[in-house]
């Protein structure tokens, strides 16, 4: 989820460590002395190549082989090396080199982590639950890739979750997922690819998918807390089935708005409770760790377990992913869902479907912003199950939406439905009002008439794919 032999990079002039990036291009060789980082950024449509020509480096854990290209498409990323190395770089991109970095702290923890998995081990108990929260931007993705990179490196399978319905990780933004890591992490594609995505000369992951399709959780806490219960019991007994999974433990992403507001305290709580998580990693924040610390200094789990809390710094790498930039990575995403990418070409299908064949709920959105204006106390009605959703029939604004295919029978309840696995996506490629017909692009050619489909607001409609 290209440069020029410039003074700075490893030549007689000295090397830039500020925060202002450079625009940069063609090709140079950077020299990266040991402890140091190169960070780049690659706008939406391009691409860089980069080669490691000797020493050692890794992106976010993962270890780069020598003399193999690998290309970088829209991204902002960075390469850092214990030991020092040379890379070799082809494209245009911003870029700069930093030598003051978190590293140190971000390996320490993760050998703290893997000592309680060699306790786990040994007792035959669940390696640790790991939350991590803090603000949006700190960084925290960056952090679960590079611990997840590393338990992967010491022969673990840590098992990592996605609360963070903005994001997709395996799967299309407005989804909470669950994934059983137990092969390298592609650093060309994020974290890697599903079987949706094709053939990979990287194993594909499996995610445990279900579908929220709202982009906050407090846009509608009463859906995506029951969603978030069903995602932690499918987690859950997929630790208790596979001893490595087990002992490796879980490693939890959340969505920044919750860590930044009273509000979204009791989300974490949640997050906590159900996932009876046993460490939680406060990122670039003393407020909120200060908070955490309050809120679970004396909490136990349901395994009687004390909550150990970090704080850990952001790393200066960090930056600020605007509204557009956001919109169009979501847009890559859904196009390289349908469609595969430049190594791995996809043949999607359409089809034309009758009004009548479909069955399409929507999902109500509530806004709990008015809860604080009630009365002392006071909470908002519960609202009837079938408020869930709202059954509506093909409209020319759904044109260039894309709907849920759930692991559900038409027959059953909307509770059920909500609880249900995602079977995958189609996209409203038109909407024929007067012939009451939808034309819809699916990944396979598969018959989708007899499974309810999900409307939801995120992601948002995108431009259309079929142009």
């Amino acid at each position: 989820m290209s440069i020029p032999g410039i003074p700075g990079l490893g030549q007689s002039a000295p090397v830039a460590t500020s925060s202002a990036p450079v625009t940069v291009a063609t090709t140079a060789i950077h020299e990266l002395a040991p402890n140091s980082e190169w960070r780049f950024e690659v706008a939406i449509g391009q691409s860089i190549e980069v080669r490691v020509l000797s020493g050692t480096a890794e992106i976010f854990g993962t270890e780069l082989a020598l003399n193999h290209t690998y290309t970088f498409h829209g991204t902002k990323s960075s390469i850092y090396t214990w030991h020092g190395t040379r890379l070799e770089v082809t494209g245009s991109c911003e870029e700069y080199i930093a030598e003051e970095t978190p590293m140190i702290a971000y390996v320490n923890t993760h050998f703290a982590l893997e000592k309680l998995r060699q306790q786990a081990q040994q007792d035959g108990k669940e390696g640790p639950r790991v939350l991590v929260v803090g603000p949006s931007n700190s960084g925290k993705t960056s952090l679960m890739k590079l611990l997840t990179s590393y338990a992967i490196r010491m022969g673990r399978q840590p098992l990592v979750v996605n609360t963070d319905s903005r994001e997709g990780l395996l799967s299309i933004p407005g989804c909470l997922t669950a994934t059983a890591f137990a092969s390298i992490v592609d650093v060309e594609q994020g974290w890697g690819s599903s079987p949706t995505s094709g053939p990979s000369p990287v194993p594909v992951k499996l995610p445990l998918c279900y579908y929220y399709g709202l982009a906050s959780p407090e846009d509608n806490t009463k859906l995506f807390k029951p969603v978030l219960t069903r995602l932690a019991l499918a987690a859950t007994s997929r630790m208790a089935e596979d001893s490595n999974v087990k002992e490796s433990g879980m490693l939890i992403d959340t969505p920044g708005v919750i860590s930044q507001g009273k509000g979204g305290y009791d989300i974490i709580s949640h997050i906590v409770s159900e996932f009876s998580v046993n460490t939680i990693l406060v990122l670039g924040s003393e407020r909120l760790y200060s908070d955490m610390q309050r809120k679970f200094s004396t909490y136990r789990t349901s395994n009687s377990e004390a909550i150990t809390l970090v704080r850990l710094d952001k790393s200066g790498g960090c930056v600020d992913r605007d509204d557009t930039y956001m919109q169009k990575s979501r847009e890559a995403a859904i196009k390289e869902y349908f469609f595969g990418d430049v190594k791995r070409t996809l043949s999607p299908h359409t089809q034309q479907v009758d009004f009548d064949s479909l069955t399409i709920y929507k999902i109500r959105e509530t806004n709990n912003m008015y809860a604080a204006f009630l009365p002392g106390g006071q909470e908002e009605a519960e609202p009837e199950a079938e408020s869930l959703y709202e059954a509506v029939e093909p409209t020319s604004q759904m044109q260039h939406c894309l709907l849920a295919v759930m692991y559900a029978s038409l027959n059953d309840s909307q509770e059920a439905i909500r609880d249900a696995s995602v079977m995958g996506f189609v996209y409203v490629a038109d909407v024929d009002d007067k012939k009451r017909r939808v034309r819809l692009l699916s990944p396979v050619n598969t018959r989708i008439a007899d499974r309810p489909l999900i409307l939801g607001s995120w992601p948002e409609p995108t431009m259309s794919l079929m142009g």
